[in-house]
């Protein structure tokens, strides 16, 4: 157990971590200033209907979950972290001038298709490189302070679009070229103020770390981790009901994307102070904590259909996601060898995004039969299942490869 101070860690923290966190900012305010306006542009700019926009989403999302597998077994078989995630970077820069130079749907569909890729090609080798930059002691400060920088950019993306869009009066097209800046920013970045590591002399490469003897070699530790995370993920669905509940209590339409805005910031103030604890106790008890708030999050969102519940659950759902999305990371870097780091996050980047997919039909259509109640009771009982995995394996989790 340490005594490290947030103020304290973030003096400590090796600068690569710093820049890793601002290349993923300026990569997410990019993003979420396109994403942000690209249903709307799309349903009322390029006449798609609202299926297409369902389609695209789908196969985008799908798409980078599978890919972080194969890019985070190649980061362990090459031995090397950073190019694969400046690729993952470099690729999503290119696409972002697709965006306002697209004549039709299946521009876009293309243009999204290759952004997902990059973020598919990146997610795990970057994690990875945390892992491999942050001293051990410091991970779960290391991943907190990105995880805060990168949910920074989530929400200041989509007011940037707001106030562009107002003054602009809603000219998309230049709003999509304002983005393509710090999408090039973020590159430049990982390309240029990033120093990965060298490779430990001893390290014994893995020659194809998708072969089960790989997934054997992660051990039973890493495993509990994967399935307490997904059993975390069918509990939290997509954001997107929190917005269909801010509508289907009344809120007007132009205050709605303020939900987002809240749940993120109270997302971004609370992911790194929750990181450095975390180095200070056992990260299982601040998972336990996260659940807590997710159940009492369900619970205003189901039972209090007002604009003050609305705030109340919306902000417990971002203490929630502060309290868990970092830990788990250093969940992950605990358990992984430290060869196989790539492959472990691939790994738990595309369970729990798969999971985050069924949870999200499956809240769909309870919402369909039963309205909003069904929907945020069925996420507090899995919110109380994973409660009981989690005191189940209890400090099975907590293993720290020093």
């Amino acid at each position: 157990m340490t005594t490290t101070t947030p103020n304290a860690a973030r003096a400590g923290l090796p600068r690569g971590i710093w820049v890793l966190g601002f290349v993923s900012m300026l990569m997410d305010i990019s993003s979420e200033m396109i994403h942000a306006l690209l249903p709307i542009y799309l349903v009322t700019v390029l006449g798609a209907s609202t299926l297409t926009v369902g389609f695209i989403e789908g196969i985008a999302e799908a798409t980078a979950s599978i890919t972080k597998i194969f890019s985070g077994a190649l980061s362990d078989w090459l031995g090397r972290r950073k190019l694969l995630a400046a690729l993952g970077y470099g690729l999503a820069a290119l696409t972002k001038p697709m965006f306002p130079l697209a004549p039709s749907v299946g521009w876009l569909v293309a243009a999204r298709f290759i952004d997902r890729i990059g973020k598919g090609i990146r997610g795990a080798p970057r994690d990875a490189l945390i892992a491999d930059i942050a001293p051990a002691g410091m991970r779960g400060a290391s991943f907190g302070l990105r995880q805060s920088l990168d949910t920074i950019g989530a929400f200041v993306g989509p007011l940037a679009a707001i106030v562009l869009m107002w003054w602009t009066a809603d000219n998309f097209s230049l709003v999509f070229w304002v983005a393509v800046l710090p999408a090039f920013l973020s590159f430049g970045l990982i390309a240029f103020a990033v120093n990965e590591p060298q490779p430990d002399p001893g390290r014994q490469p893995s020659t194809n770390p998708l072969k089960v003897d790989a997934m054997r070699q992660l051990g039973g530790a890493y495993w509990r981790v994967v399935a307490v995370g997904v059993v975390f993920t069918l509990a939290r669905f997509s954001e997107a009901f929190l917005i269909l509940r801010a509508q289907n209590i009344g809120l007007n339409a132009m205050w709605v994307p303020a939900v987002l805005v809240l749940m993120n910031v109270v997302y971004a103030l609370s992911a790194y102070p929750a990181g450095v604890l975390s180095d200070r106790i056992n990260r299982t008890g601040l998972l336990t904590i996260g659940l807590l708030f997710l159940a009492g999050a369900d619970l205003a969102l189901a039972f209090l259909p007002n604009i003050a519940g609305l705030a109340l659950g919306v902000a417990l759902w971002g203490l929630h996601m502060g309290l868990t999305q970092g830990l788990f990371s250093a969940l992950v870097a605990d358990a992984a060898p430290q060869n196989l780091r790539g492959t472990a996050f691939g790994y738990f980047n595309l369970f729990t995004g798969l999971a985050l997919l069924a949870a999200s039909v499956i809240a769909g259509a309870l919402w369909d039969a039963y309205g909003p109640v069904g929907t945020f009771l069925a996420g507090l009982g899995f919110a109380l299942v994973a409660l009981a995995g989690l005191l189940g394996v209890g400090s099975g989790l907590a293993v720290e490869r020093n």
